[in-house]
């Protein structure tokens, strides 16, 4: 942890971040909707006045964890050196693995996303912030990670390679990878399914090159 950081600064983000686990801790197989925002204060033991000095609605909540969560995925990529196709499944299967901890937080996202009809500018973090989140990554974590410009990435390294659909222009390729992070996700709810995985394979096969080509 950064010394240089003010304590006062530091307790602003323990009780802010305290905020945003408690309501984690909340979903577990509900909706977001269905966790109370007087529910998510009582577990963090954080007044309804101090949750508004850091969030301007309960919603907030969800864009925050979209920033924790992609901030995550994209230190594990770098770390681990994937790069086009292997980052991107990357992703995919930590959307699986996290669909198994908390069930209700991808169509909660889902439908947030809908109804906001745009994707969330996601929220700048503070250097306290940043040191309790993502300890040893601090350079990283301090960057707000933006999804188009990651599926952008993805698809030009795949592309470099040889490796992209040869139908598809690379603002093609961006679109398919977004239906297949939210759409392929709600086609496995439509169908009942569990195996999420399975159906993020047969979308991610319109986006290689075929054999014969």
């Amino acid at each position: 942890m950064d010394p240089e950081i003010p304590l006062r600064e530091l307790k602003k983000a323990k009780n802010k971040i305290a905020l945003y686990e408690a309501a984690l801790s909340l979903m577990k197989d509900r909706m977001f909707s269905q966790v109370m925002l007087e529910d998510i204060c009582k577990r963090a033991e954080i007044s309804k006045v101090t949750f508004f000095k850091f969030y301007q609605r309960k919603e907030d909540l969800l864009i925050y964890f979209m920033r924790i969560w992609l901030t995550e995925r994209v230190i594990e990529i770098d770390t681990e050196g994937k790069k086009g196709f292997q980052a991107f499944r990357h992703l995919l299967t930590q959307v699986a693995k996290e669909h198994q901890v908390r069930p209700g937080m991808m169509p909660s996202l889902i439908s947030f996303l809908a109804e906001q009809n745009m994707q969330p500018c996601m929220p700048e973090l503070s250097p306290a912030e940043v040191s309790l989140l993502f300890p040893g990554h601090e350079e990283a974590g301090s960057r707000s990670p933006n999804m188009y410009e990651l599926f952008q990435q993805f698809m030009k390294e795949e592309d470099q390679a040889g490796r992209l659909n040869k139908a598809l222009t690379l603002e093609q390729a961006v679109q398919i990878c977004f239906t297949t992070f939210y759409g392929a996700f709600l086609t496995a709810q439509l169908y009942n399914s569990t195996e999420i995985s399975r159906f993020y394979e047969t979308h991610l096969g319109l986006l290689e090159i075929k054999e014969e080509e």
